[in-house]
């Protein structure tokens, strides 16, 4: 730095501007509401919180209805840790089952039974009609195709592209 010269303070946060802070606290509260209804629904029809009701989902759309654990993890956005209590209360329901890796001590997959794609096959209905009524029955198709793509550019920007990104579901 050469004498006599103050370094530029440090730039400050970019506060939300009135309009912004309306659209993020409607969104919040939206997101937060729509989660609540559908983990109620679900737990009220089929006795699973959303979050296990969404593992189930992912495993009955893989190939034999198995996935790794770390796989499984990723997709579900959740840490290992609540992966792995999830999976032990599925595993206790009698609709997931945990078998290990061959080739790898260490890694396991969760694998959809019969009694978990049943479970699926009867919750899924009442669940597909909540989701309607609480949010596709409220937009028009434009605005569903704008839901749609302003949640793609949002999960886009989120999504890490580094393998070595510090994500809780990596842990």
């Amino acid at each position: 730095m050469s004498e006599g010269k103050t370094p530029a303070p440090a730039p400050g946060p970019v506060w939300l501007g009135d309009a912004e802070q309306e659209v993020w606290r409607a969104f919040r509260q939206a997101t937060t509401l729509l989660d609540d209804h559908l983990d109620r629904q679900l737990q009220r029809d089929a006795g699973m919180p959303h979050v296990y009701y969404g593992l189930l989902v992912t495993l009955s759309e893989a190939p034999g209805g198995r996935l790794r654990m770390t796989e499984l993890a990723c997709r579900a956005k959740i840490t290992r840790s609540r992966l792995s209590h999830a999976t032990a209360r599925l595993e206790r329901n009698g609709w997931v089952r945990r078998e290990n890796c061959p080739g790898d001590k260490r890694g396991q997959f969760a694998v959809l039974t019969e009694e978990g794609a049943q479970m699926l096959r009867r919750s899924a209905p009442g669940h597909v009609a909540a989701v309607r009524k609480a949010l596709f029955d409220r937009l028009d198709g434009d605005q569903q195709r704008a839901l749609g793509e302003i949640m793609r550019t949002i999960a886009d920007g989120l999504q890490p592209t580094a393998p070595d990104s510090d994500l809780p579901w990596l842990r």
